[in-house]
């Protein structure tokens, strides 16, 4: 070999094997680039399988470190690749961290959604709060309400009871009697909670108020659709009927008093009115039992084709077998025999036909189809009463025609009146809620002028003690049913 060709054979060596050298640092250079790659991939895969939890985040370090090929390679690799591991460890970490409040922040939010899922449905009530505020008709979705107490008629008319027609006629009624029947929830309802706040101390302003706000919530008022029927009346001791608080009224309930709570509801002008007295001293009771019976016999003699004055006398026989020892003297039980149960129509309290509560009334018949208040009245006293005290009922005329006004404010009012209550009972504090003022002067014309009829308290003698219990009946073609009839009386 001459010696060019030995230095030229000894220059392709080098050349080679620098070549080398420099396939080897790209082979280095590709495999530490192929290395970091694969360590991202299976730090993703791991993270991406881990859910972002700290233990699977400690999984993902070790499988990035296990298909390392560096890794565990040589001390040098390992030495220079600490920092960086280091680096990826502290990184890895602080993923995992953000990975994990991510998640958390995730699964609250779907506990909320959760929580308000369900397109934000609102749990409907299964019974009544206390004060009481659910409408009735939410408890009863089905939208049937509650009988009252069926009684049969009298022997000559057990016939109704099996007959195929007057079966048929009580079916076709059904719409209409289910409304009174929810007036008759309503009102046990409301008398159930207001037997509970009914205490000696209370304000009667504050009493009244509590119940009118109950009726209206229960029955879900709807003007003259729905709501009030009358004014509430708690008439006290020798006041029998026809008294409430006028606003500013400052009168409390006393523990010797004697309370008469008598209010009333309606549906399409559908009345239920009923009644009965609160007396927190047991002195009062054989009072109260005299009254309670006495209604009751009113009620078991009332049917088809009765005449009235047979109620008012077997009322009268069964309330005067009574008597009642207050302050070392004995009273008998007097039946007050100018006050009287009543008819009932639509929108009208008083429909034309009263049952006395004494002997020697009229002889007209009940009829099939009527409505009738039961109620009867018993006193310590004489047993007859007299207007009396400041007027808070109101009612206008049913029968009252056109009759011309002069006075502007009293135009105003009568609207105010026709609007909200028609022909139904109100008082100066439904007035004063509806936001009419200084409206007395205009009251006193409508009255004047007989489209409005006032309705002043009614009181025996002053120091007696007067009670009361009312019950609203409907004489089906078939049976009598007690509507407004509870657990309480």
């Amino acid at each position: 070999m001459t010696e060019a060709e030995s230095m030229s054979t000894s220059l392709a060596d080098a050349g080679n094997k620098e070549e080398g050298d420099v396939n080897c640092v790209e082979q280095e250079t590709t495999d530490g680039a192929q290395s970091k790659a694969a360590l991202k991939r299976a730090k993703k895969k791991a993270a991406a399988a881990a859910g972002g939890t700290p233990a699977n985040g400690a999984t993902t370090e070790a499988a990035a470190t296990a298909d390392s090929p560096a890794a565990g390679s040589n001390a040098e690799n390992e030495n220079g690749n600490e920092d960086d591991e280091s680096g990826d460890e502290a990184e890895n970490e602080a993923g995992g961290s953000a990975s994990t409040g991510a998640a958390k922040k995730k699964k609250k939010k779907k506990k909320s959604k959760k929580k308000t899922g369900g397109g934000g449905a609102v749990a409907i009530p299964t019974e009544q709060t206390t004060p009481p505020t659910v409408p009735v008709k939410v408890l009863f979705r089905d939208g049937i309400f509650p009988t009252g107490e069926f009684q049969s008629y009298k022997d000559d008319q057990r016939w109704r009871e099996t007959a195929a027609e007057k079966r048929e006629l009580e079916r076709l009624e059904f719409d209409m009697i289910n409304e009174v029947r929810q007036c008759a929830e309503v009102h046990r309802e409301v008398r159930k909670y207001m037997q509970t706040i009914a205490k000696p101390g209370i304000l009667m302003s504050d009493l009244c108020e509590k119940l009118e706000d109950s009726v209206r919530k229960l029955i879900d008022e709807r003007g003259l659709e729905a709501g009030i029927a009358f004014p509430t009346g708690c008439s006290l001791n020798y006041v029998a009927a026809h008294w409430t608080p006028n606003s500013g009224d400052k009168t409390v309930l006393q523990y010797d008093d004697v309370m008469k709570l008598d209010f009333g509801t309606q549906i399409n002008g559908r009345i239920v009115d009923s009644a009965f007295t609160v007396a927190f001293n047991p002195r009062y009771d054989p009072l109260l039992k005299a009254v309670k019976e006495a209604t009751d016999t009113g009620i078991r003699e009332s049917g088809v084709d009765v005449r009235l004055c047979d109620i008012g006398e077997a009322i009268q026989e069964v309330m005067e077998s009574y008597e009642i020892e207050l302050d070392g003297k004995t009273h008998s039980v007097k039946a007050i025999r100018n006050l009287n149960g009543h008819s009932i129509a639509p929108y009208r309290i008083h429909a034309g036909k009263s049952v006395p509560i004494v002997k020697g009334g009229e002889a007209t018949k009940m009829e099939e189809g009527e409505f009738f208040a039961i109620e009867t009245f018993g006193s310590t006293g004489k047993g007859l009463v007299r207007e009396d005290l400041e007027v808070s009922h109101y009612m206008k005329n049913f029968d009252v025609g056109h009759v011309p006004l002069r006075l502007p404010r009293a135009k105003q009012l009568l609207a105010t009146i026709d609007r909200n209550f028609g022909t139904l009972a109100f008082c100066r504090r439904y007035l004063d809620r509806l936001g009419e003022e200084k409206y007395l002067m205009a009251l006193k014309n409508l009255c004047d002028a007989g489209i409005v009829d006032p309705y002043p308290p009614l009181v025996d003698n002053k120091g007696c003690y007067t009670a009361q219990y009312e019950h609203t009946i409907y004489l089906h073609p078939t049976r009598k049913e007690v509507l407004s009839r509870g657990d309480d009386y």
